[in-house]
């Protein structure tokens, strides 16, 4: 009797995942429920695991071989996504069958994508940015010389320079006043 390794770190491409079972006990079980002549439920209870992700190895050892096995992550992109969508609407096949023929870890992801569709349009499968947004400046074009926007940037900015030098002068004005007052 095999039991799942919870909590088995794996390691894809620098990217660190966390899988409720090894690749080798999906490829046992899956390979048992293959060669053997046992149900489903009886492989399932065996190597103590579930039925459902059972029949979903066996789909994507299927399709995919041992390849289908292995945990991934992938940012699908819409037209993807689309392409899933239309192969179930096509020939009438279900999240599961679409997931293994795919090579989706999850027939949860396909219902998802649905969802969004049926409810907010094709828009809503376009992949969000995750994370914060970038703090780079945005670098503006210096205007043509001579240009009207030229002149208008350089009269701002010569307007900008008076308005410190009027500033500046003050202060030090006021300073040299403060200097007199002490020495009187």
């Amino acid at each position: 009797n095999c039991t799942p390794i919870v909590r088995h770190h794996l390691t894809i491409g620098g990217a660190f995942f966390m899988t409720k079972y090894s690749l080798e006990l999906k490829l046992k079980a899956v390979l048992a429920y293959l060669e053997g002549m046992d149900s489903f439920r009886t492989v399932a209870n065996q190597f103590n695991i579930s039925l459902t992700p059972l029949k979903q190895w066996v789909a994507h050892y299927k399709e995919h071989g041992i390849e289908g096995l292995m945990s991934t992550y992938t940012n699908y992109d819409i037209s993807f996504k689309m392409d899933v969508l239309n192969y179930m609407n096509d020939f009438g096949v279900s999240s599961t069958h679409a997931a293994a023929v795919y090579n989706i870890a999850s027939p949860s992801t396909i219902t998802n994508w649905l969802k969004q569709l049926e409810e907010y349009g094709v828009d809503a499968l376009e992949t969000k940015k995750k994370g914060r947004p970038s703090m780079k400046k945005e670098t503006k074009k210096k205007p043509v010389e001579g240009s009207l926007e030229a002149l208008q940037a350089e009269n701002e900015r010569l307007r900008a320079e008076n308005a410190y030098l009027k500033k500046l002068r003050a202060l030090v004005q006021e300073s040299e006043a403060s200097e007199r007052k002490k020495r009187k």
